[in-house]
C-alpha cells in the first residue's frame, strides 16, 4: 500500500468511522457507503495511485433490505462519479464519497436522508455536497420554524485550500448560555454546518460587573480551539463567539490549517465589528510609542 493511500484510508476512517474504507486484499479496498450502510463497494488501486485512477470492481456486499437492482445502480453511478472527480496525482475517495452521497439522495436511494428531508420540511432538495466551494452560499442555509430567531451571524469570506473549505461565523453574545444556544441553533438549522468535518468554537464574554468568561472547543481538530481563543485575545475581542467550519477535502494541510482557521475567524470578527480594524491597530501602536 502506498503512503498516499494509507494516509487517505486513515483520514476517511477518521471522518466517517472505523472500517469505512478497509483493505481486504493487496491493492483492493472495501468502501462502506455512509449514506447507504448496507452497500459496500469493491475498489482496486493501481500501485502508482494517485497518479493512476482506481477501478470500481463492483459491490463487496449488499444487504437484504436493499431494493433489487440498487447495488448495480450504485456501482454504475460510482463509476461515473469517479471519472468526474479523479485528477491525476490527487486522492479522490473523499470526493467520491461526498458526491455519491449527494447523488443517492437525489435518486431517493438514501432512506435516512429521505426521512431527514421529511422532518425538515423546508429542505427542498438542498445540495449537501461540501467539496465544491461553488456550491456553498449563504442563501443555502435553512431555518426551522419552531426554533428561536437565527443568531445575527457575520460570515467571513469562504477560503479553500487543497479541496478543504473553511468559513467562519461571528455573533455578539452576552452569556455562556446564549453562546451555547447560538451554536445549537446553527447545528440544528444548517445541515451543511452540522455535517462539517469540524466546527471549532471560541467565545469571550465580559459582564458589566467585570466577571469574564471565555472558552473554546476543538471539535476534533486538536489545538484549534485554543488557537482560535488566543486570536480573540490578541484582537481584544469581547462579547463575541466565533464558529469556524471546515470541510475536509481529502488532502492533509498540516500546520497550515491553523493559519486558515484563524484567517477566516479574523475576517468574521473584523467584519462584525468585534475587533480592531487594521487602521485601529496601527493607530494603537503609534499611540503606545509616545
Amino acid at each position: 500500500m502506498s503512503e498516499e493511500l494509507q494516509d487517505e484510508a486513515t483520514s476517511i476512517n477518521a471522518i466517517y468511522g472505523d472500517e469505512t474504507f478497509a483493505s481486504i486484499e493487496p491493492n483492493i479496498f472495501a468502501l462502506s457507503l455512509p449514506s447507504q450502510t448496507e452497500v459496500s463497494l469493491r475498489i482496486e488501486f493501481p500501485k502508482d495511485y494517485p497518479d493512476a485512477p482506481p477501478s470500481i470492481l463492483g459491490t463487496q456486499s449488499v444487504g437484504n433490505d436493499v431494493a433489487k437492482g440498487a447495488g448495480s445502480t450504485i456501482v454504475e453511478l460510482a463509476r461515473t462519479i469517479l471519472s468526474e472527480v479523479y485528477t491525476p496525482g490527487s486522492p479522490c475517495i473523499f470526493d467520491l464519497i461526498e458526491e455519491l452521497n449527494q447523488r443517492l439522495r437525489q435518486l431517493s436511494l438514501d432512506a435516512s436522508s429521505k426521512n431527514e428531508e421529511q422532518q425538515t420540511s423546508q429542505a427542498n432538495g438542498q445540495d449537501l455536497s461540501y467539496h465544491d466551494p461553488a456550491r456553498y452560499s449563504v442563501d443555502d442555509e435553512q431555518h426551522v420554524d419552531d426554533l428561536s430567531d437565527p443568531p445575527p451571524w457575520t460570515l467571513s469570506d469562504i477560503v479553500t485550500e487543497k479541496k478543504s473549505i473553511f468559513i467562519a461565523r461571528a455573533a455578539p453574545v452576552e452569556s455562556v448560555e446564549q453562546a451555547k444556544s447560538y451554536l445549537s441553533h446553527l447545528l440544528a438549522t444548517d445541515k451543511k454546518v452540522a455535517k462539517a468535518t469540524h466546527n471549532i468554537t471560541a467565545w469571550r464574554i465580559r459582564r458589566d460587573d467585570g466577571v469574564q468568561y471565555q472558552d473554546c472547543d476543538d471539535d476534533g481538530e486538536d489545538a484549534a480551539g485554543g488557537r482560535l481563543l488566543h486570536l480573540l485575545e490578541l484582537m481584544n475581542a469581547w462579547g463575541v463567539m466565533v464558529v469556524v467550519s471546515r470541510w475536509y477535502g481529502g488532502i492533509k494541510l498540516g500546520p497550515d490549517r491553523f493559519r486558515l482557521i484563524n484567517q477566516c475567524a479574523r475576517d468574521a470578527v473584523v467584519k462584525g465589528g468585534f475587533g480592531p480594524t487594521d487602521d485601529a491597530k496601527d493607530h494603537g501602536k503609534k499611540k503606545g510609542k509616545k
